[in-house]
C-alpha cells in the first residue's frame, strides 16, 4: 500500500513495541480543528483507531502514554495558540489531524518536535515536506492525494446521475489543499462536458449565502471537498431537501448525515497507520527519514435511502461496485 521504492521497508515496520525505558511516559499532543470536538466523547471517532494502533504497539494511554487532547476541537483561529501550548508542555510528538491547516500551524510553531500528520491533503504540494519518499524536516505521516481523487469522484457522480449537465464544487478557500483539488475537479468535469461552478464556505455562517448560490446555479450535483466545516450536517440536509446528489470523500457524512455517496480512503486505516509512525519515532527514527504514505485502497459508499429521498435510482451495476450500501 505504499510508495515506490520504500514499499519493502515500510512493510517491514514492526507493530510490536520494543522494550521501552522503564517508567517512561510518552506525551502525544493532538492538534485538530473543530471536527475533533467529539473525539473524547464518542467512541465512533477514528481517534479510537489511533489508540488501538498504539495499544498494538505497546503504548497504553494512562500507563506509558499520555495523550493531550487540549488541541482537539479548537476553533481554526485558535490552532496557533493550541500548538504553542503543546510545545510548551514538551510533548514528544504532535499528531496533526484533519486538513493540512493543522500541519501548517504545527510546523510554524516547532521545527524540532516530530509531527505526524493524518489525512492531510496533497502533502507533496506543500512547503513543509521535501518529498514523499524522503520528507526532510520534522513532518511525516499520512496524506491523501485529493487532487487526483476528485477526478474519480466526478466520474462516479456522472455515472450515478444519468443526464447530469452541471456540478458545483463546494470548497473551503481557507483550506490549503482545496485550491488544487478544486482546479482538478473543474478540469475533470469540463472534460466530461459538464457545466461547473465553485462555491466556497469558510465557516458555518457562510452556509446561507453558499446554499443560495448553489440553487441559483441550478446545480445537478454537489462535490463536497473534505473539510471539517463542509462535512457538518447542514450540507447533506440542504442537499436532500433540494434533491441534489452529493459526493463526499469520507464515509461519515454519508453513513450518519444523509449524504448520497462517498469515495475515498478509510479513515480508521489512516489513524491506525499513524500509530506505526509514532511507534517508529519513539524508538528513535527521525521524521525526515520516514516516507510519507498515500493510501491506494479506497471505499465507495452509497446511501440508497438518500437516493430514494431525492428521487434518484442507483443502477444495480453501480451498487455492485460499492464497498458499502446503506439501506
Amino acid at each position: 500500500m505504499f510508495i515506490g521504492a520504500v514499499v519493502g521497508g515500510l512493510l517491514a515496520w514492526p507493530l510490536a513495541a520494543d522494550a521501552q525505558p522503564a517508567g517512561k511516559v510518552w506525551r502525544i499532543g493532538l492538534l485538530c480543528a473543530t471536527f475533533c470536538d467529539s473525539v473524547v466523547a464518542s467512541s465512533a471517532i477514528p481517534m479510537t483507531d489511533l489508540q488501538a494502533g498504539l495499544r498494538d504497539a505497546g503504548y497504553v494511554d494512562g500507563r506509558n502514554l499520555f495523550i493531550d487532547y487540549s488541541g482537539a476541537g479548537v476553533a481554526d483561529n485558535r490552532l496557533d495558540a493550541a500548538a504553542t501550548r503543546l510545545v510548551a508542555q514538551k510533548v514528544d510528538i504532535i499528531v496533526a489531524a484533519g486538513t493540512a491547516a493543522a500541519v501548517h500551524v504545527a510546523r510554524r510553531v516547532t521545527q524540532s518536535i516530530p509531527i505526524v500528520m493524518v489525512v492531510s491533503d496533497d502533502a507533496d504540494q506543500t512547503a513543509f515536506v521535501g518529498g514523499l519518499a524522503r520528507p526532510g524536516g520534522n513532518v511525516t505521516g499520512m496524506t491523501v492525494p485529493l487532487g487526483d481523487l476528485v477526478t474519480k469522484q466526478v466520474q462516479l457522480l456522472a455515472e450515478a446521475v444519468r443526464g447530469l449537465s452541471s456540478v458545483t464544487i463546494l470548497s473551503n478557500s481557507s483550506n490549503p489543499g482545496h485550491r488544487r483539488a478544486a482546479t482538478k475537479a473543474q478540469e475533470a468535469a469540463q472534460g466530461m462536458g459538464l457545466r461547473v461552478s465553485v462555491v466556497s464556505v469558510e465557516s458555518p455562517r457562510d452556509f446561507g449565502s453558499a446554499f443560495s448560490e448553489i440553487l441559483k446555479a441550478r446545480s445537478g450535483a454537489l462535490l463536497v471537498l473534505p473539510d471539517p466545516v463542509l462535512e457538518r450536517g447542514e450540507v447533506p440536509l440542504f442537499a436532500v431537501t433540494n434533491r441534489i446528489p452529493t459526493m463526499f470523500t469520507f464515509a461519515g457524512p454519508v453513513a450518519t448525515a444523509g449524504g448520497l455517496m462517498a469515495y475515498g480512503p478509510r479513515m480508521p486505516d489512516l489513524y491506525r497507520r499513524a500509530a506505526v509512525y509514532i511507534d517508529r519515532i519513539l524508538k528513535g527514527s527521525k521524521p525526515a527519514d520516514l516516507p510519507i504514505e498515500q493510501p491506494t485502497t479506497y471505499a465507495f459508499v452509497v446511501n440508497v435511502q438518500t437516493a430514494k429521498a431525492i428521487g434518484l435510482t442507483i443502477t444495480p451495476s453501480l451498487l455492485q461496485r460499492a464497498d458499502q450500501v446503506i439501506e
